[in-house]
């Protein structure tokens, strides 16, 4: 009897329900992880280097305690009947389940093999602290509304902390092969070297609850601020277990930052519900009254979008962070995606898409729920006609430009009265500040006034359409 224990987005240790049950089976273990090329290819080079190298850092961290993460690249099929035919006595395989989007298809289809190779399927809920079916309303049904839903979460038990003793468990080693290993780190970038692990997880956790927890109310939404915990690249790939999270945020002392903390979590949680009610979200409005929407889809003014050059600061700082970070604070996120939809009047999903390719801490529940949020389409949406006014958005939430000027240089010197609006300038002070506008810096590539017109017209014309049809 030889069991597999099959790492994903759980590059963990402690918290791992899948490992802690394949240690207690006692049964002679592997453990592996594979590469698949297609999701790999549709990674930007900053996401899947950073991707790559916490894989690598988590076999490292596994090697140290004397056991082997196999590591497999290619087709998912093909690569697990390779292994069958080195696992002559498989008989049992592990994992934590993914319950939507890409995840839940390739689950789906790995059982199929499992159990057609007579191969036991043990899986368990790992990634979030309910699960889809969880909390559901009296109907039976999901939730479409955070409200009722956070109600009935707060209140909710939550499982705690599983301690994992890899001391205990009988593991089974194969060595990885040199082409593997090869391809592998030939996905990788030298000029990125951001790498999630568990030590750098848990640090980040106690910084956040020993220094910013408690006015996390108060600061997240301002970008220049250290407000945010800075958790999700973690929790992306599963560094640290959102039941180890939870909890140590819950035994801080009682605040107005730490429930807004907490209810952030919820949030994830009812993120997931939804994308699991509604698995083609990614491709579709959930609010079927705005699949209509006659999007103008300018390709030159998105891409301006994407390079941080539309003429407006705090959506240009913002595309600008996410360009050299991988990273985005919440707040931008909002903004950017009211920009890109209601004044750009660019279809949501092309947002989506690009966030895909660029976040490190890309979540498809999360991201998706996020942008049909910020769309209007989505389920306990903004109202279509609550259009973000960039101007006023920077300077409630950057109001000296602190956040601005680290990614706008040329800005630096433009007073604080022109620097939400810096086509406002006359041209003497432009000249005196060493900023043209038009030239060091991009002249507004729409008027936001008027665009907010034509978003709502869009909006209430498609609606219209839909009731007629």
């Amino acid at each position: 009897m030889v069991s597999v224990m099959w790492f994903r987005r759980d590059l963990r240790i402690d918290d791992q329900k899948a490992l802690a049950h394949a240690i207690a089976s006692q049964s002679p273990t592997l453990c592996v992880f594979q590469f698949n090329k297609e999701q790999l290819n549709l990674l930007h080079s900053r996401n899947q280097s950073s991707f790559i190298t916490s894989v690598l850092a988590f076999r490292k961290l596994l090697k140290c305690e004397g056991i082997d993460l196999y590591l497999m690249y290619g087709d998912l099929m093909t690569c697990f009947e390779q292994l069958l035919t080195q696992l002559k006595d498989w008989t049992d395989v592990y994992f934590n389940y993914d319950e939507s989007g890409y995840g839940r298809l390739r689950d789906q289809k790995a059982a199929q093999f499992f159990k057609k190779n007579g191969i036991a399927v043990h899986t368990y809920q790992d990634h979030y602290l309910h699960g889809s079916q969880e909390i559901i309303n009296q109907s039976g049904q999901p939730y479409k509304v955070f409200t009722p839903y956070y109600r009935i979460w707060q209140n909710y038990p939550k499982e705690t902390p599983i301690k994992v003793e890899l001391s205990q468990g009988r593991w089974l080693n194969l060595e990885t092969p040199d082409d593997v290993l090869r391809t592998v780190e030939s996905f990788k970038d030298e000029k990125y070297q951001d790498v999630a692990t568990f030590d750098e997880a848990s640090k980040q956790l106690n910084r956040f609850i020993q220094d910013q927890l408690a006015a996390y109310h108060a600061n997240r939404d301002f970008p220049a601020q250290l407000g945010t915990s800075r958790l999700s690249p973690f929790l992306r790939i599963g560094a640290i277990g959102i039941r180890t999270v939870y909890h140590a945020v819950r035994q801080a002392p009682n605040s107005l930052g730490q429930a807004t903390f907490l209810k952030e979590l919820a949030w994830r949680d009812f993120y997931n519900m939804v994308y699991v009610a509604y698995p083609d979200q990614k491709t579709q409005p959930i609010q079927k009254a705005f699949s209509q929407i006659e999007w103008v889809n300018n390709p030159d003014w998105f891409q301006l979008w994407k390079e941080g050059k539309t003429g407006y600061p705090i959506v240009d700082a913002a595309m600008l962070q996410l360009q050299k970070t991988g990273w985005m604070h919440n707040r931008l996120r909002m903004i950017v995606a009211s920009f890109l939809t209601k004044d750009l009047l660019c279809d949501w999903r092309l947002g989506e898409q690009y966030f895909q390719q660029q976040l490190i801490d890309y979540d498809a529940a999360s991201n998706i729920g996020g942008w049909q949020w910020a769309a209007s389409t989505g389920t306990d949406a903004v109202p279509y006609f609550r259009i973000f006014n960039p101007v006023t958005q920077g300077k409630r939430f950057d109001p000296k430009g602190e956040f601005i000027k680290a990614y706008l240089p040329q800005l630096e010197h433009v007073p604080e009265k022109y620097l939400h609006e810096p086509w406002k300038m006359p041209k003497n002070l432009q000249e005196s500040v060493s900023c043209i506008i038009g030239t060091d810096y991009a002249q507004p590539i729409v008027d936001h006034a008027k665009q907010r017109e034509q978003a709502i017209a869009k909006y209430e014309w498609a609606k219209e359409k839909v009731k007629i049809e």
